[in-house]
C-alpha cells in the first residue's frame, strides 16, 4: 500500500468531531476532538472545535480554557477569538466578548456573525453608535438575517433615527411576519411620528402573536384612548 493509499484510509477526527456535534452526540464528538489533539497537539483546530463542544454543553470555563490553548498555539486563528467572545458574551462579560469579537475581524473573519455578536457586545456596554454600525455591517453581509436587522431598527429607533429605524422594521416584519417585539416597536415608532391608526394596528398585530404581550397592549390602549 503506497503513502496516499495510507494517507487516505486515516481518519480525519476533526470532521468526525463536527458530524458527531451536528448530531448532538456529544460524548462521541469529545471522543474524536479528544483522537484529534492526540494525533496532533501543536495543531489548533481540534482546541477550537473541542472549545466550541464545551461552549455547546454549557461547560463554559472549561471552553474558554480549550479557546485561549488554541490562540496560544496560533495567535492568528480567527475562529478561536470568535468562540472565545461568544462564551464571554454568554457570561455577561460584554467588555471581554468585544475584544474577541475585534480580535476576530482583525483575523479577517469578516463575516455577518462576528458584526453581530460585536455589534451586541457593543449594546449590552451602552455605546450605541458603536453597536448602529456593527448591526449596520451584519445586515449589508447577511441582508436576510432577521435578528440584526431587528437590532438595527431598535439601535435606530433608541438613537431617534426613527424614520430610518420604520424601513429597518418594516424590513423585518416583510422577513418574519410572525416577529411580535418587531410588530409592537413598529407600533412605538409609529406613535411616534404621530400616525396612530398605523401604531394601533403594529400593536394589535403583535397582540394577535403573543396575546400576553404586556408592552403591545400597554400601546394599543393609550393609543386607543388618543385616537377617541
Amino acid at each position: 500500500m503506497s503513502n496516499n493509499e495510507l494517507s487516505s484510509n486515516k481518519t480525519n477526527w476533526n470532521e468526525k468531531g463536527i458530524s458527531y456535534m451536528n448530531e448532538q452526540n456529544y460524548e462521541e464528538a469529545a471522543k474524536a476532538f479528544n483522537a484529534a489533539i492526540e494525533e496532533k497537539p501543536k495543531d489548533a483546530t481540534a482546541f477550537i472545535n473541542f472549545g466550541n463542544l464545551l461552549g455547546a454543553v454549557n461547560d463554559y470555563e472549561r471552553a474558554l480554557i480549550f479557546f485561549d490553548k488554541a490562540i496560544e498555539l496560533d495567535e492568528h486563528a480567527a475562529t478561536a477569538y470568535y468562540g472565545a467572545g461568544t462564551i464571554y458574551f454568554k457570561q455577561d462579560q460584554f467588555e471581554e466578548a468585544a475584544k474577541m469579537f475585534k480580535q476576530a475581524l482583525v483575523e479577517k473573519l469578516e463575516e455577518a456573525d462576528v458584526f453581530f455578536m460585536l455589534g451586541m457586545s457593543y449594546y449590552q456596554l451602552g455605546a450605541l453608535p458603536h453597536a448602529l454600525a456593527n448591526f449596520k455591517r451584519a445586515v449589508e453581509l447577511n441582508k436576510s438575517d432577521v435578528d440584526a436587522r431587528f437590532q438595527y431598527g431598535l439601535t435606530l429607533a433608541q438613537l431617534e433615527q426613527v424614520e430610518d429605524a420604520v424601513v429597518e422594521l418594516e424590513e423585518v416584519v416583510k422577513l418574519a411576519p410572525e416577529h411580535a417585539d418587531a410588530h409592537f416597536n413598529l407600533g412605538v415608532a409609529y406613535a411616534y411620528q404621530e400616525n396612530l391608526t398605523k401604531a394601533l394596528q403594529a400593536f394589535e398585530e403583535a397582540l394577535r402573536i403573543q396575546p400576553d404581550h404586556a408592552l403591545a397592549a400597554n400601546g394599543r390602549k393609550t393609543v386607543s384612548e388618543a385616537l377617541q
